[in-house]
């Protein structure tokens, strides 16, 4: 069995390591999210791969291995603020690049560091439980990003999590289950995001309002009702969840506009700060309407009200 001491040292290794390929990037570096083995998996073989799409330019699949790519700020623009990226793509792909690395570069010109997540997909091939295992990662990418603010110049109460469609509906999991740690916290680090970015998000697991294709990937075809519930995050919000900022468009065919209503309802009737602008037309993504620097600049005026940038 390994001891304590061998632990704590493998542990020094592994944050050295990762602050030192951080440090001397020029750009920007993937850091596993994990020291050692990742909990929840299952044995098997890193088979995520990178293709390229013509409508998103690139998506990926197959996540096993979840790590996060570290975007920081140039010194002199930096402000304190981060944000974690959770890109969407139905619990099955991840848009790693439009809903990833292209927005964490928009964040570091106006000085946030960002960190693009590359969460594990639902599989049962991967995974215990496949329900839980993006979450873990949500919260693991947290927890990480709050205990190394100090080196990377953050803000530990300035630390929010973005997600689109399905990576929105990770990040308001992690907004309103974080009481309950799905990972390993020793140091008993809140896993509270300071604030919510969610766009055009899957929030409930409901019929009717929710969308099928992410609760069946997450949940299965036929989830007991109890785990609905679990994942349906309106049910969950209360005095502590995190201020958060929903944009959505009323024409959206893929994931009802309703997601967004009945979250900012439940916010709203918990007196959580909170905002709600809903485009008359675009599609599902915003692929061609709204312009990103126009649903992008209401997301940033809604950061400069509470401070954050």
């Amino acid at each position: 069995m390994e001891s304590v001491k061998s632990r704590n040292f493998k542990s020094a290794i592994f944050f050295i390591l990762s602050l030192l390929a951080v440090t001397y990037c020029p750009a920007q570096q993937r850091i596993p999210l994990y020291e050692g083995a990742v909990p929840n998996s299952k044995p098997t073989a890193d088979r995520e791969r990178d293709e390229p799409n013509a409508a998103v330019d690139t998506l990926t699949f197959q996540v096993s291995v979840p790590s996060l790519t570290v975007f920081l700020p140039p010194p002199e623009k930096a402000n304190g603020t981060a944000v974690i990226i959770c890109p969407g793509g139905g619990y099955h792909v991840l848009l790693t690049k439009r809903e990833g690395s292209d927005i964490a570069r928009e964040f570091t010109k106006l000085g946030v560091a960002a960190f693009v997540l590359r969460y594990r997909l639902p599989d049962d091939e991967i995974l215990v439980d496949k329900s839980i295992g993006p979450l873990q990662d949500a919260q693991q990418a947290i927890r990480l990003v709050r205990e190394r603010a100090g080196i990377w110049g953050i803000n530990p109460a300035k630390i929010g999590i973005m997600g689109f469609s399905a990576g929105g509906h990770l990040a308001a999991t992690a907004g309103t289950h974080f009481e309950k740690a799905a990972i390993e916290n020793v140091r008993n680090t809140s896993l509270r995001p300071d604030f919510m970015l969610l766009i055009n998000p899957v929030i409930s697991m409901t019929d009717g309002v929710g969308h099928t294709g992410s609760r069946d990937n997450l949940l299965g075809a036929a989830p007991p009702l109890d785990q609905i519930q679990v994942f349906s995050n309106e049910l969950h919000v209360d005095s502590l969840t995190p201020p958060t900022f929903l944009v959505h468009s009323d024409a959206d065919v893929v994931v009802p506009v309703a997601n967004s209503f009945i979250f900012y309802e439940a916010l709203h009737k918990n007196k959580v700060t909170a905002g709600l602008y809903i485009y008359p037309t675009g599609e599902h993504g915003f692929l061609t309407a709204p312009t990103f620097d126009e649903w992008f600049g209401r997301c940033m005026y809604w950061m400069k009200e509470l401070a954050l940038l």
